[in-house]
């Protein structure tokens, strides 16, 4: 399924993978979601992340299959094995970010599951120069290093969101060392928002969801959040002044970021950034109290190949279950219509590959 312009236009077409190398797995994909950033990569928005465009492209980061075939030097994954792709499809593998296992830092720069270009000499495309294509096809290819093992009993259309909202939401809370009795705020309940949710209830902390209006305390309360805040209401929001040890902010567009300080306790309060918009730096500097209160405001952005296998494997211990809406690809069009319209239903849409293509 592949995208012929930044007009969005999608058409099922045949497009070429390079052949397996020794340590590469060839995946049956069944399942691919459908991430936001899509959008913007679909419509050529993220050339500062990937470079300019080439059309056709083929986006999905969200991919979950099964091992159709294995490497003659393949160690880690069997035929028939349930796996996972995420962001990424490769790195240096030898720099410290890559050693420590956080591949999405690597100083040589990791290589996009699509819109990439082959940096380390595994992740080449065919022809020579072509930007990598992702999971919305029947077929991928990848090394074995950057496959994640899904557990037997988890359900191959729910673990594509992990792979990618799934760690996300996990980096930070295991970074940050969230556990039993932190109070987490979660700043908008989408897609990364439940996950955010429903993680860190898993580890044992207190959770809050902070929302525009009350339209989403019901789906907030299923997820398992222990208070809700209406951050339009003025009184309902002092209310909850310095209540919480971190903040998890998922919302993508532009908003009063500053805001959210004064939630935080008064010493070693964070506040972290999922929803990145270049508009949150002036929402820093708007006001002081960031550093007299020793509150720290920071950034993530998903997360290694490590952190993935970890968040996969909490998903299934706690059956952590993101809801999701499965769909053919024909649909394509309207579910990014729905993400562009702000999703106000928090659903993750997956891809229903195996049963369109």
């Amino acid at each position: 399924l592949a995208c012929d312009s930044a007009a969005g236009d999608f058409t099922i077409r045949s497009m070429r993978r390079r052949a397996p190398n020794p340590r590469d797995v060839v995946i049956e994909v069944k399942y691919c979601g459908v991430c936001h950033s899509d959008l913007h990569f679909a419509a050529g928005q993220m050339s500062g992340v990937t470079g300019a465009v080439q059309y056709p492209m083929c986006p999905g980061h969200e991919i979950a299959g099964v091992v159709s075939e294995v490497g003659r030097d393949v160690t880690r994954f069997e035929v028939g094995d349930k796996i996972g792709v995420g962001c990424m499809v490769d790195s240096c593998g030898r720099c410290a970010a890559c050693e420590a296992g956080e591949e999405q830092r690597c100083a040589a720069g990791n290589v996009a599951t699509y819109g990439g270009i082959d940096k380390h000499g595994r992740a080449a495309q065919v022809p020579e120069g072509r930007q990598t294509l992702g999971g919305y096809t029947d077929r991928f290819v990848v090394h074995e290093n950057f496959g994640v093992k899904i557990p037997e009993s988890y359900p191959l259309e729910l673990a594509g969101p992990v792979m990618c909202a799934g760690v996300t939401m996990y980096d930070p809370i295991n970074a940050f060392g969230a556990g039993m009795g932190t109070r987490v705020g979660v700043v908008g309940l989408g897609g990364l928002g439940q996950f955010g949710v429903k993680i860190a209830k898993a580890r044992g902390c207190v959770v809050t969801v902070i929302s525009q209006n009350k339209s989403k305390e019901a789906f907030a309360r299923r997820c398992g959040a222990d208070e809700f805040v209406v951050s339009s209401d003025a009184d309902d929001f002092a209310r909850h002044a310095k209540t919480l040890d971190l903040v998890l902010n998922t919302v993508p567009v532009y908003h009063d970021y500053a805001k959210y300080r004064a939630l935080l306790v008064d010493r070693g309060g964070r506040q972290v950034m999922l929803g990145l918009h270049t508009g949150f730096i002036g929402a820093l500097l708007a006001g002081r109290a960031v550093g007299v209160k020793r509150s720290t405001l920071s950034g993530s952005a998903i997360g290694g190949v490590r952190a993935t296998q970890e968040a996969m494997d909490l998903c299934a211990a706690h059956d952590i279950r993101p809801d999701v809406e499965v769909v053919p690809c024909t649909a394509i069009h309207e579910v990014y219509q729905r993400l562009d319209d702000a999703n106000d239903s928090g659903k993750r849409y997956v891809l229903d590959v195996a049963g369109t293509m």
